[in-house]
């Protein structure tokens, strides 16, 4: 059964409290859409040094406002002399990041202070190099600030031992670089090994070529990322184009199937209107039949309104004539405004006779409608 290195475990926990942490909703300052980036950036610094650990923390800023923020806080390596010596500090993750650098602070224990007038750390231990003064989202990460802080605490160390500090024993050895002014002492002592040049040379063009591919990869992955993030954002709005795709189409078989029916329906009546007139040929050719007789009323009222109807039509067309003739000269006004009186009267009598019949089969209608739908009488058994 393989085995699981410290690295993995630590990088699996890193993965789940970060996950945990960033879906809570307002629990981290931090914008939506870049909780991801930090989720990745903090997973790949964890990976790369497994010295740090994620967690939150309340941080005060200079104007006093308090936010709880995470960090990245342990220890980084650094190289002095060919030797490996560890750095601890702490990297808080602002609330603007990852747009905006983060902010670094050297974190010396108690038995260790800050070198003065170091040119990259002040008196509070912020870290001030130039690749933070340079950070550009989204190519900027943390694995290529550690690698760069290391870098240049490798040229000039930042924390030494505090004069009078009681050595270390055996069993535990420092973590830390050794004291400043130790290390002014060994440079003086004469040394009492010498190293083939070829070797030492060898050793540093391979420890800058492994440096300068690490920095290599690490770009690459970034940009690698963001192409990533821009392929799944395409996606998302391929998938939702398609789910709109997928409704029009629908609602076109759906349409398509009423205007099926719509056409069968047109078909059918098309063959019975066929079918009459094939069956009533004969008739209308000899033309034996009487027009009043085409169209037979369903009921009394509909007979009613079919006679008042009639009635006003004509005298309609009566009226019509009447204009024309006294226009014309065939009849004298006197005569027109007689018989334009009677009929008037007549028409009055007709409408009001249709208006009452329209009102009462109206009424029959609405009957008609409750009737079926009134729900049938309960009979016992």
């Amino acid at each position: 059964m393989p085995s699981i290195s410290p690295g993995q475990t630590s990088s699996h926990a890193c993965v789940q409290f970060l996950n945990s942490v960033l879906s809570r909703p307002n629990a981290l300052p931090y914008e939506e859409e870049v909780k991801w980036s930090i989720r990745q950036h903090l997973v790949n610094v964890i990976q790369h040094f497994p010295g740090l650990q994620a967690r939150t923390a309340g941080f005060t800023h200079n104007d006093g406002r308090q936010a709880n923020l995470l960090q990245a806080d342990g220890t980084i390596p650094m190289y002095y002399q060919d030797v490996k010596y560890n750095i601890p500090v702490t990297i808080w993750l602002t609330e603007p990041y990852p747009r905006k650098p983060p902010l670094v602070y050297v974190s010396p224990t108690r038995d260790m202070i800050i070198k003065p007038r170091h040119r990259l750390v002040d008196a509070s231990g912020m870290v001030s190099v130039p690749y933070l003064q340079q950070w550009v989202f989204p190519r900027s990460n943390l694995v290529e600030l550690v690698q760069n802080l290391s870098l240049h605490f490798g040229h000039d160390p930042p924390l030494y031992s505090r004069p009078n500090s009681p050595p270390p024993t055996s069993a535990a050895p420092i973590p830390y670089p050794p004291p400043y002014y130790q290390q002014q002492q060994q440079q003086q002592q004469p040394s009492t090994r010498t190293e083939d040049p070829a070797s030492v040379f060898k050793r540093n063009a391979v420890n800058t070529l492994v440096a300068r591919v690490q920095q290599d990869v690490v770009s690459l992955r970034s940009s690698f990322e963001v192409e990533m993030d821009e392929l799944f954002s395409v996606q998302a709005s391929l998938n939702k184009r398609a789910e709109q795709l997928g409704k029009h189409l629908q609602e076109l078989q759906h349409e398509k199937e009423g205007l099926e029916q719509q056409l069968q329906l047109l078909l059918t009546n098309t063959d019975v209107l066929e079918t009459w007139l094939q069956s009533n040929d004969g008739p209308n050719a000899s033309g034996d039949m009487n027009i009043d007789e085409a169209f037979e009323p369903c009921d009394v009222l509909s007979r009613q309104m079919l006679e008042a109807s009639a009635e006003d039509l004509a005298i309609e067309d009566v009226l019509y004539s009447l204009d024309k003739a006294v226009q014309e000269g065939v009849i004298t006004a006197e005569v027109y405004l007689r018989h334009v009186r009677m009929l008037a009267r007549d028409q009055f009598f007709y409408r009001a006779t249709s208006a009452k019949v329209r009102t009462a089969q109206m009424q029959a209608q609405v009957a008609g409608m409750a009737a079926r739908a009134a729900p049938p009488p309960y009979v016992s058994s």
